[in-house]
């Protein structure tokens, strides 16, 4: 997994986002690069960014994107849309624990209609409540200081929602693994 304190000395300009290890492989072997999700923790301030793995299993940390003005912010996501073949995205839906929608739940609802007009990719909305309380537990887990949360809080959050779309989506396809029962070969 890439270290979101890398990502987060990029967080000006998408396109020095980090390559992953399967983006690498591929571009080696000259093949195309297997297609992949957008995960996006949408704040006023800050967009956290994370991507599908190439086996669309994990989410990883990309960039936070400092927020300027909509049309850099859409500019700026579409460079990584493009960069990490994604066909898809999906959007932190911060809804109130009562599942009424916040004020932030509708700025992100508007922000996600602008992504999929502007992209013509699918966008999801994904009930985000706690993601970011998670994401903060998740840092002090990993030993992080509360005073480093900041730089990447975004992405950690973008990282859950991401993975909570994708484990989901596995679980509804049936794609999940199941250990082999006693004499199966």
């Amino acid at each position: 997994m890439n270290d979101p304190r890398d990502s987060a000395r990029r967080s000006s300009d998408p396109d020095l986002g980090p390559k992953s290890a399967d983006d690498q492989d591929s571009a080696q072997a000259g093949t195309p690069a297997v297609p992949r999700l957008l995960g996006l923790d949408v704040g006023d301030r800050r967009i956290g960014v994370a991507v599908s793995d190439a086996m669309g299993m994990t989410a990883q940390p990309v960039l936070t994107l400092v927020r300027t003005s909509r049309r850099r912010d859409l500019r700026s996501l579409e460079r990584v849309i493009r960069k990490h073949h994604c066909v898809a995205v999906v959007v932190g839906n911060p809804l109130y624990m009562s599942g009424d929608l916040s004020p932030q739940a509708v700025k992100a609802q508007a922000f996600a209609r602008m992504v999929g007009e502007e992209t013509g990719l699918p966008v999801h909305l994904w009930d985000e409540r706690l993601t970011t309380t998670e994401a903060h537990r998740h840092l002090h887990a990993a030993g992080r200081p509360g005073s480093g949360h900041k730089q990447v809080i975004d992405q950690v959050a973008a990282v859950l929602i991401l993975q909570g779309y994708l484990d989901r989506q596995a679980n509804q396809h049936g794609t999940t693994q199941q250990m082999p029962r006693d004499g199966d070969a």
